[in-house]
């Protein structure tokens, strides 16, 4: 029963089309647990890179239960990719185990 869960959802503003699509999956999985409309905040930062500094700052706030960052990496011939996301993933994880 998520009725009383307060959720913050953290999502990039690159790629809106797979965002958005990730985002609806998000909201539709929210509803079926039970989640109020009124206890999901959104906020939006640039890119992946950020998405770790956004979830500290939302979980600090004290004002949601859950923190669910959703962003979008697309791998090309570089190695951006790579180092995207072995830094998204750290802040993320980094985040979760703080106290």
């Amino acid at each position: 029963d998520g009725s009383g869960c307060r959720i913050g959802i953290v999502k990039t503003r690159w790629n809106p089309e797979i965002m958005a699509s990730l985002n609806d999956g998000v909201k539709t999985a929210l509803k079926e647990c039970g989640v109020k409309d009124a206890n999901i905040y959104e906020t939006t930062v640039p890119g992946s890179f950020e998405l770790p500094l956004a979830a500290r700052f939302l979980a600090l706030s004290r004002q949601c239960d859950v923190v669910i960052a959703l962003g979008c990496l697309i791998k090309g011939d570089t190695m951006h990719f790579e180092y995207i996301a072995e830094a998204c993933a750290k802040g993320l994880m980094d985040v979760s185990t703080a106290r």
